[in-house]
C-alpha cells in the first residue's frame, strides 16, 4: 500500500499545494480538501466558531516568541532526544526496543513515560515546520520505527506491560491497574500520529494510533464498571477526536463519546473520588476538584467533544468549572493545582465521600505560595482546555487565560537555555522550607516525573498556531508577537506581517500585504489586563466595535494598509481576595501579561527578601535590559525594607521597627531561578 497517497502533503508540500490538493485518506476512503497544518484541526467541526490557521501559515519572525521557539528547536528538542535515546536517566526509546524484542532488559521508569516520548515526537514535528531540514526528522523516524515495532498486532501498546510479558510475567495483562496510565499513553500516541501525518505525510504513527484506538474500541465495547474507570489523565479523549478529524472515521468520534459517557458508570464506585474526577458524573460537576492535570485534560476532552457534537449538556459543567477556577482557584501566574496532597471534598459533612487527592486544585481560595504545587502540565492542560473553548465561543476570556499561562506558569517550567525544567512552579521560594518538599524548587535537566518537559516543548513549538483563527469573513488575532501570516479568508488569500516588541511594549502594527477583494473583519484581542487602547488605520484614528474581548475593524483592505494598536502597559499592583489567607495584606506586580517577582539576587548584601515590602505608592519604572535573562524588561525602583530581627519563637510581641528604602529590581516570573540559587517571591508585604 502506498504510504503517500496522491495529492497529500507528502514530504514537504508547500502551503499553496496543501490548500489546493485533495487528500484521499485510506481510512474509509474519505476524500476531503487538505487543510493547513493546524494544531487542532476544526476545519470540518460543525460546532467550531473559529478555524485555526496552520503552523505552515503563521511563523514567528523575531522577538519574544521567535526567541523562545528558536531555543526550543536548537536546544530543548535535541537535548531531550539525546536524553531519551541514550537512557542516561531512564530508558525511553530503549523501552520500545525491549518491548519489540530488539534489546534485552526490564522496564525502569514512570508508567507514563511512553506518553512523554510521544509528546517529544509531537513537539519535534511542529518544529519541522520552521526548520524542515533539521536533524530532528531522522530522530523522529527512528522513534516512530521503534514504536511501530513494539506495538502488538491487536493494537495494544504500553511498554511496562509489554516488557513484563516478554520477560515471562504471566500476570502482565492490559488494564489490571487503573493508575498504569495505559489509555493516557495511547491518547498521546494518537495525537502524535495525527501531527506527524500532517507535518510529513508519513502514516506509520497515524496507523499505530488507529490500531491503538481499534484496540480501545474492542476493550470498551461492553465495559464493566471497573473498566469504565480506566480514564486517569484522559488524553485519549482529545486523541480519539483528533484521530476522527484526521481520518474521517466516525467510529473514533463515537468511541470518544462512549468513553466520556462511561464516567457516569464509573462515578460513585468504591475507590472512586474527586482525585480522578469520578465521584460525580461529569455532567453534574460544577467545581474543579482533584488532580489538576487529570482535571484539565478531562475538561479539554469534553470541550473537544462539544466542537464535534454541539452537545449543550457539556457546556454547563465546562462553564461552571471554568468560573470556579478563574474566580477562586487560579494563581496570579495562571498556575493551577495548589496542593501536593490534600483531601476532597475538604471539610465536607459527607464524611463517606472524602478521599485523598494528589497534585490537586484544593478548596476555594486555598492558594499557598511556598508549598504551591502548580505542576507545569496543569498549566498546559488549562491552555488546551481554553483553546478549545475559544474555538467554540470566540470569547476572549479564554484567550486571556491562555496568554497568562503562556507568559508565566508555562514558560517558568523551562530554563532560558531550554535544557532544565521545573515540575512545580511555586510563587515563593525560601531558604528554610516549612516542610520537606517532594519536588525541587530548582530547574533540573531530568525530573523523575518527566511529563512536563516535553509538554512545555510541544507548547512552545506550536505557539504560532495559537496566534490567529479564521471564521467567515473574519481574521481573529489572539496572541501578539512579530510574525508573518499567509492564509485565506473564504478561499481568498490574506497576507500580513505583525510587528511588535510585545510583551515588553504595547505597540502592535499589522502591515497588510495582500487582501481579499471584499470586506474582511479584523478582530484584535483587547486583553482583560488592558484598561484602554488606541487604534489607527493608515495613521488615521479608527473606531472599532468592542465585544467579547475583541476590537473589530471591518473594511475592504488593500496592500500597504497599516493597522496600529496601542495597549498602554502601566505597572499595576495587585492584591488578592481576603479569603486567600497566604497573600492577605500583600501586593504583587504585573505589567501587561507578565507577572513579576523579586529575587534575592537583586537585593543588596545583608538584606533579606522576607524584609522587603511594597507600598501602593512605590514607583517602579520599566527598563529594558538586553544583557539580563536573555533580554527582558525589569521593573526598577525603591522599595521599603524593615530592619530584620531574628525569630526565636512562634509568636512575639509587636514592636515598631525602623524602615528604610533600597533600590532593587523585579524580574519576570517566568525567568526566575536562571542566575543563581536563592530566594524568590511574587507577593510582598504591604508596607
Amino acid at each position: 500500500m502506498n504510504s503517500n497517497p496522491p495529492g497529500q502533503r507528502g514530504s514537504r508540500a508547500t502551503p499553496s499545494e496543501v490548500m489546493c490538493a485533495l487528500v484521499i485518506l485510506l481510512a474509509g476512503g474519505r476524500c476531503v480538501a487538505a487543510e493547513p497544518f493546524a494544531i487542532t484541526d476544526t476545519s470540518h467541526s460543525p460546532h467550531a466558531l473559529l478555524r485555526p490557521v496552520g503552523l505552515d501559515e503563521a511563523q514567528w519572525t523575531e522577538g519574544f516568541w521567535s526567541d523562545r521557539s528558536r531555543v526550543c528547536l536548537e536546544q530543548t528538542l535535541p537535548s531531550m532526544w539525546e536524553l531519551m535515546r541514550d537512557s542516561r536517566y531512564k530508558p525511553f526509546l530503549e523501552h520500545f526496543l525491549i518491548a519489540a524484542g530488539k534489546q534485552q532488559g526490564d522496564y525502569h521508569g514512570a508508567a507514563w513515560n511512553d506518553g512523554d516520548f510521544y509528546k517529544w515526537i509531537e513537539a519535534a514535528c511542529y518544529a519541522l515546520e520552521s526548520e524542515p531540514e533539521s536533524d530532528l526528522a531522522s530522530a523522529i523516524d527512528q522513534a516512530a520505527a521503534a514504536i511501530v515495532a513494539a506495538q502488538r498486532e491487536d493494537g495494544y501498546i504500553h511498554t511496562p506491560v509489554l516488557i513484563r510479558a516478554r520477560n515471562g510475567d504471566e500476570d502482565a495483562r492490559p488494564f489490571t491497574d487503573r493508575h498504569d496510565f495505559e489509555v493516557y499513553n495511547m491518547g498521546h500516541l494518537m495525537t502524535a500520529g495525527c501531527v506527524r501525518y500532517r507535518a510529513t505525510g508519513k502514516r506509520d504513527l497515524l496507523d499505530a494510533g488507529r490500531k491503538a484506538a481499534d484496540f480501545l474500541e474492542r476493550a470498551f465495547a461492553n465495559p464493566t464498571p471497573q473498566m469504565a474507570r480506566q480514564a486517569v489523565c484522559p488524553s485519549h479523549y482529545m486523541g480519539l477526536i483528533e484521530l476522527y478529524r484526521t481520518t474521517g472515521e466516525a467510529r473514533y468520534l463515537k468511541l470518544a463519546q462512549r468513553v466520556i459517557d462511561l464516567r457516569n458508570l464509573a462515578a460513585g464506585l468504591e475507590g472512586g473520588g474527586d482525585d480522578n474526577q469520578d465521584r460525580l458524573p461529569f455532567l453534574e460537576q460544577r467545581e474543579a476538584v482533584g488532580h489538576a492535570v487529570r482535571a484539565n485534560y478531562l475538561y479539554a476532552g469534553a470541550a473537544d467533544l462539544y466542537l464535534e457534537t454541539g452537545d449543550e449538556r457539556l457546556s454547563e459543567p465546562l462553564e461552571a468549572v471554568w468560573h470556579n477556577v478563574m474566580e477562586k482557584k487560579l494563581y496570579l501566574t495562571g498556575g493551577c493545582g495548589a496542593l501536593y496532597d490534600g483531601a476532597s471534598p475538604d471539610a465536607s459533612p459527607a464524611q463517606d465521600q472524602i478521599t485523598r487527592v494528589h497534585q490537586a486544585y484544593g478548596r476555594n481560595y486555598q492558594l499557598p505560595n511556598v508549598t504551591a504545587h502548580n505542576e507545569t502540565c496543569a498549566s498546559v492542560g488549562a491552555l488546551l482546555w481554553n483553546w478549545r473553548r475559544l474555538l467554540a465561543t470566540g470569547d476572549g476570556r479564554h484567550a486571556d487565560w491562555m496568554e497568562l499561562a503562556l507568559y508565566n506558569s508555562i514558560l517558568s517550567g523551562v530554563s532560558l537555555d531550554g535544557t532544565r525544567y521545573l515540575y512545580v512552579n511555586p510563587l515563593r521560594v525560601v531558604a528554610t522550607n516549612p516542610t520537606e518538599m517532594r519536588w525541587s524548587r530548582q530547574r533540573k535537566p531530568f525530573i523523575v516525573s518527566f511529563c512536563c518537559p516535553p509538554n512545555v516543548a510541544r507548547t512552545v513549538a506550536q505557539s504560532s498556531g495559537y496566534a490567529y483563527s479564521r471564521s467567515t469573513g473574519t481574521l481573529w488575532v489572539h496572541l501578539y508577537g512579530s510574525n508573518r501570516l499567509s492564509t485565506t479568508i473564504d478561499g481568498e488569500p490574506l497576507e500580513l506581517e505583525q510587528i511588535t516588541e510585545y510583551p515588553w511594549q504595547g505597540e502592535i502594527a499589522f502591515c497588510i500585504q495582500r487582501a481579499p477583494a471584499g470586506d474582511v473583519a479584523l478582530k484584535l484581542r483587547f486583553p482583560a489586563w488592558a484598561e484602554s487602547h488606541a487604534l489607527t488605520v493608515n495613521g488615521q484614528v479608527a473606531k472599532a466595535e468592542s465585544a467579547d474581548g475583541y476590537l473589530t475593524l471591518s473594511r475592504t483592505w488593500k496592500a500597504d494598509d497599516v493597522v496600529q494598536l496601542s495597549l498602554p502597559m502601566p505597572v499595576v499592583k495587585l492584591e488578592s481576595h481576603p479569603l486567600v489567607e497566604e497573600s492577605r495584606n500583600q501586593l504583587a506586580v504585573k505589567r501587561g501579561p507578565v507577572v513579576y517577582c523579586l529575587e534575592s539576587a537583586d537585593l543588596p548584601e545583608g538584606v533579606s527578601l522576607a524584609d522587603v515590602g511594597l507600598s501602593t505608592d512605590s514607583e517602579l519604572q520599566p527598563v529594558f535590559n538586553a544583557d539580563l535573562l536573555g533580554g527582558v524588561v525589569t521593573l526598577e525602583g525603591e522599595l521599603p525594607v524593615r530592619e530584620s530581627e531574628e525569630w526565636k519563637s512562634l509568636y512575639r510581641t509587636v514592636r515598631e521597627s525602623d524602615t528604610r528604602k533600597i533600590r532593587c529590581r523585579l524580574v519576570p516570573y517566568y525567568a526566575w531561578g536562571n542566575r543563581k540559587q536563592g530566594e524568590m517571591t511574587v507577593w510582598m508585604p504591604r508596607m
